[in-house]
């Protein structure tokens, strides 16, 4: 207790959602030595670096193709793109997600849909997804959202019996695991980020597909340059910009070799959390017993969010909010015919839900200080 009592008279520094300089700080070397070795090897774009990584970390999904593109909404995107949506066709998903998972769908001519959450593990509740199909749907996006997986059997089922694509959008899943399978073998193709703040995180950004599908993986291969395959001739009709450059693919691939050691360290303190703040008034987070948490990020619910956020930040402490605004509510997607009140429990968790610090480097000294200072104001 006197070591807590220390700790509040010193009063840390900011404490944020997020930090990377202190990972920085021990990965430096093999940073720079990666940038280093790419600068002298006279190739940025789509070499060996590129092909190592997609490699390595398609067998780490236990799938057999990797395609490094320039970010996981690209990911989305292409991905629906050689999927071959036209206008009219839908694709399901949550409204509890990334913008870009659903703004990806609208990219490549698709009509979004959503299924309502489940208010225990925020996401989609798959008792509800078969209700929401039509003669219209063309596939659905599981979101493996906070670093936890979706109750995938139900969902697998519905959509081959259905014949409607299946993709896992793993961008904040890197290492989660269903029932023994890691997140992104379980789909017909699977995307994950790279951005900075990811499980897996490069210093910009960068994203991936992975599938066990190579008609998927060819013709991802070349819409992601310009339709094209090894000579500058395009084969293709349409075509795009999107590649992973070998810099971002050789600190990734330096970072691959740590990636189950952070999902460890970030587990570690997802406990502590859990073991620390169990009597609070919080609602914590409920990992499933089939599921394997990798904690991209540890979020709370509290009927007074707002206003423990504004305490907290009154002294220096600065958390997040994942996510403040369902996608069904915003301005921009007005016009596929959604309204407040459609999805009553996404709406609910949305006002009440916010993200405690959580990063490997997250020391437990500053922890305890958050800890402390959290339930000082829940009392």
């Amino acid at each position: 207790m006197n070591y807590l009592k220390n700790l509040f008279k010193k009063k840390l520094k900011k404490i944020a959602v997020w930090n990377y300089l202190d990972e920085l700080k021990v990965e430096k070397k093999e940073v720079l030595s990666a940038i280093k070795k790419v600068l002298n090897s006279g190739t940025l774009i789509l070499g060996d670096n590129v092909k190592e990584f997609e490699n390595k970390f398609a067998k780490y999904c236990n799938s057999n193709y990797g395609i490094g593109v320039n970010s996981a909404t690209d990911a989305l995107f292409l991905t629906m793109r050689s999927f071959g949506l036209k206008k009219g066709d839908e694709v399901i998903s949550v409204s509890n997600t990334a913008v870009p998972t659903i703004s990806s769908i609208v990219a490549a001519n698709g009509t979004p849909r959503f299924v309502d959450i489940d208010p225990s593990t925020y996401l989609m509740d798959v008792n509800k997804l078969e209700k929401s199909i039509t003669n219209k749907t063309k596939g659905v996006i599981v979101v493996h959202l906070f670093g936890q997986c979706v109750d995938m059997d139900k969902v697998i089922e519905i959509c081959k019996r259905r014949n409607i694509f299946l993709i896992e959008d793993c961008s904040q899943s890197h290492g989660a695991k269903y029932k023994n399978k890691i997140a992104g073998s379980m789909s017909d193709a699977s995307v994950f980020s790279f951005y900075p703040t990811k499980i897996l995180g490069g210093y910009g950004d960068a994203g991936m597909v992975v599938t066990n599908n190579k008609k998927i993986n060819d013709n991802l291969k070349k819409l992601r340059f310009y339709g094209m395959e090894k000579t500058y001739y395009s084969i293709l009709e349409e075509g795009y910009n999107s590649r992973l450059d070998e810099m971002h693919a050789a600190i990734l691939l330096n970072k691959l070799k740590r990636l189950d050691n952070y999902i460890k360290r970030r587990r570690k303190i997802a406990k502590i959390y859990q073991s620390k703040l169990k009597e609070t008034s919080l609602i914590l987070p409920c990992e499933k017993e089939y599921n394997k948490h990798s904690f991209y990020v540890y979020v709370v619910r509290h009927k007074k969010r707002d206003e423990i956020l504004q305490k907290l930040k009154e002294k220096n402490i600065f958390l997040n909010i994942s996510y403040p605004w369902p996608i069904h509510t915003m301005t921009g997607f007005r016009q596929f015919g959604f309204k407040e009140g459609d999805l009553p429990v996404t709406e609910k968790v949305a006002k009440e839900i916010f993200s405690l610090p959580m990063y490997p480097s997250f020391n437990l000294k500053k922890q305890l200080y958050f800890i402390e200072t959290l339930k000082q104001i829940l009392k």
